[in-house]
């Protein structure tokens, strides 16, 4: 897994050798930011459920302000710290090793351009998180959010006040993007 575009092209990230996670593929990586390229530079960004902070690590290297990477998986946490070192992104990152929740709940004075969702597949976390998001208004007026699913977990066309206007599909991978009702 690399980083693949921006300042720190080609860089290798290191990954978790775990069940539990899946490294979004560089492919998707790529397909995912050339459709938020509009959206990264100077924005403030948010990966929930973080994994290797790779996504994160990727909207820095393109242009954006922050990124804030959470995960409740200590492992996982080490990962992102060692990458966003490896990067030499720490001044615009923060890392919490936190449940999704507490981490949101910490957030409520913070706003995002940008929040990329990728939980754990069909145990309901990405919609649960989605409605605390909405809940305590962490998506910015034009922001845009992003949950990955699978092939078997339906995304709703909306949550909240939030409505789907785009889904890509990349084998089992499905990108979901969400933006505010007008």
């Amino acid at each position: 897994m690399r980083v693949v575009a921006g300042k720190a092209r080609g860089l290798k990230l290191n990954t978790i050798e775990q069940y539990s996670t899946r490294p979004t593929k560089d492919m998707v990586k790529e397909a995912l930011f050339s459709m938020l390229q509009d959206y990264v530079q100077d924005s403030i960004f948010l990966d929930l459920f973080a994994g290797s902070g790779a996504i994160g690590i990727e909207a820095i290297s393109r242009g954006a302000q922050k990124a804030y990477f959470v995960d409740v998986n200590k492992d996982c946490v080490k990962v992102i710290n060692e990458n966003i070192k490896k990067a030499k992104f720490e001044e615009f990152s923060e890392v919490y090793n936190l449940d999704y929740e507490k981490a949101l709940d910490k957030f409520k004075n913070i706003q995002f351009d940008l929040i990329y969702i990728d939980p754990p597949y069909n145990i309901g976390l990405g919609i649960k998180s989605i409605e605390k998001i909405t809940s305590l208004d962490l998506l910015k007026r034009n922001g845009v959010l992003v949950y990955e699913t699978d092939e078997v977990e339906i995304s709703p066309d909306t949550i909240e006040n939030l409505e789907k206007f785009k889904i890509k599909k990349y084998g089992r991978n499905i990108l979901n993007f969400y933006r505010r009702k007008e």
